[in-house]
């Protein structure tokens, strides 16, 4: 009599692409665009809309890689995959898919303590200790909302997500009547063209997120089919609503008047609808960093389940939840780290490690999909990049150059405490090796034993 086979649990498939396409462009939309468009606007002037076009192109130029490669290997742990495709260099792709992790985590937390700080602030209530009860609670609740099933995170992500573009859409809407009242190519007093490829670098972070599409394939719909679209469609909505918003913004009030103002879209809508604009934009703003929170504890679970399956992390970290179809353990540890980087209070600058490290993974994402088309040219390819020199994606090439080259836009400290995590990460990766060692090893004597 045969024994019967214990199957074990596994991720489902029930994001549509209309469902998919919306969570990229939720993550693309999070709270970047909030945060830093008058830091932009302070160093481009009125010709802010060109620094969103150029670092859109700059993101597509990856995006296009991640289509094509999502479209060949529709797995959870995406740029892991991708690199120990491509390279069969286990540690190359343990690194990868750990300074991924480590930028979800600090990415959520940072942007945490932002929600905390608007919701502080609109009740009156600035406190330090406070703003960190707040972010916790945040935390917890989407992180439940993480492990009830995708299915409940990505409704919630989508009414997130309408609400964060509705801000930009109302921003859009009150700045129509003033377009063309100013003149769209005057950069700052003193301000030179070239500044526009320094904000380049800065409006970058508004860009992140569509990566994280690849990262929910084994929860998708005909992924071969709908993630190269999600991540196109997702890329091309994101920098239409970013530059209508910088022309409408520059239309209605002085750039410099955006620069110096904490909150800029606040007061864009104040100066055209009193003081309930301010009110309706923060409660959006709040929406938009829950949103990416959201998002980004998603990504970073489900990074440590593909890495666990793979024997890269903790088994524990690759168990799926019965019920809910979800990675339970990994869910909650990504909460727990989640909540850790709250107590250091402004994480500023780990945030902008955060794009140091996004910044390398692209690097090594186009890297892969050119190897992946030298070493196995007869893989099918169900979207493929053009045009090609040869077996070389000129996309993908432009891709990798870019991406390494906004690398020396950052300062020591922000490499610096990249090489920490990093370092951190072989220290992991050595351990995990001598114990998958030592079982493999006792399973062979224990075997040898039998015999």
């Amino acid at each position: 009599m045969l024994e019967e086979v214990k199957k074990v649990p596994k991720l489902k498939r029930r994001v549509s692409l209309f469902g998919v396409t919306v969570y990229g462009v939720g993550n693309v939309l999070g709270a970047g665009i909030y945060a830093l468009i008058g830091e932009v606007v302070g160093i481009t002037g009125n010709l802010s809309w060109l620094a969103f076009v150029l670092a859109s192109i700059t993101g597509a130029l990856t995006g296009l890689s991640y289509a094509e490669l999502s479209a060949m290997y529709p797995k959870s742990a995406a740029e892991f995959v991708y690199t120990e495709e491509a390279f069969k260099i286990r540690i190359l792709s343990f690194l990868l898919g750990w300074v991924i992790i480590f930028s979800g985590i600090f990415s959520a937390a940072t942007v945490a303590l932002g929600f905390a700080n608007y919701l502080a602030a609109l009740f009156g209530v600035p406190s330090i200790i406070l703003t960190v009860i707040f972010a916790a609670f945040l935390i917890v609740i989407l992180s439940l909302v993480n492990f009830i099933g995708i299915k409940a995170s990505t409704w919630t992500n989508i009414l997130f997500t309408f609400i964060e573009a509705s801000g930009l859409i109302l921003i859009i809407i009150i700045g129509i009547p003033h377009f063309g009242s100013v003149n769209y190519l005057e950069l700052p007093i003193g301000g030179s063209f070239t500044a526009i490829f320094s904000a380049v670098a800065l409006i970058f972070f508004a860009y992140i997120g569509f990566e994280d599409i690849a990262n929910i394939a084994e929860e998708v719909k005909s992924p071969a089919k709908n993630l190269p679209k999600a991540i196109i469609y997702s890329i091309i909505i994101t920098t239409v609503l970013y530059c209508l918003t910088a022309i409408s913004i520059v239309s209605i009030l002085p750039y410099s008047e955006i620069a110096s103002s904490s909150a800029p879209l606040n007061s864009v809508t104040s100066a055209v609808l009193g003081p309930i604009g301010s009110i309706i934009m923060s409660f959006i703003a709040l929406f938009a960093t829950a949103n990416t929170v959201l998002i980004m504890m998603i990504v970073t679970s489900r990074m440590m389940y593909g890495m666990a399956r793979d024997k890269a992390l903790p088994e524990g970290l690759g168990k799926v939840s019965p019920k809910y179809r979800t990675p339970a353990l990994a869910v909650l540890i990504t909460m727990i780290l989640t909540i850790i980087p709250l107590f250091l209070g402004d994480i500023s600058i780990v945030a902008n490690a955060t794009v140091f490290g996004v910044l390398i993974t692209f690097f090594l994402v186009n890297l892969s999909l050119i190897a992946l088309r030298r070493k196995k040219p007869d893989l099918e390819r169900p979207f493929k990049l053009k045009p090609n020199i040869g077996w070389i994606p000129i996309i993908a090439l432009l891709g990798c150059i870019v991406c390494f080259g906004l690398l020396f836009t950052f300062n020591l400290l922000i490499v610096v405490i990249q090489l920490i995590i990093v370092l951190c990460g072989v220290v992991v990766f050595y351990a995990m090796k001598s114990k998958i060692e030592t079982r493999t090893s006792r399973f062979i004597q224990k075997k040898d034993t039998d015999s």
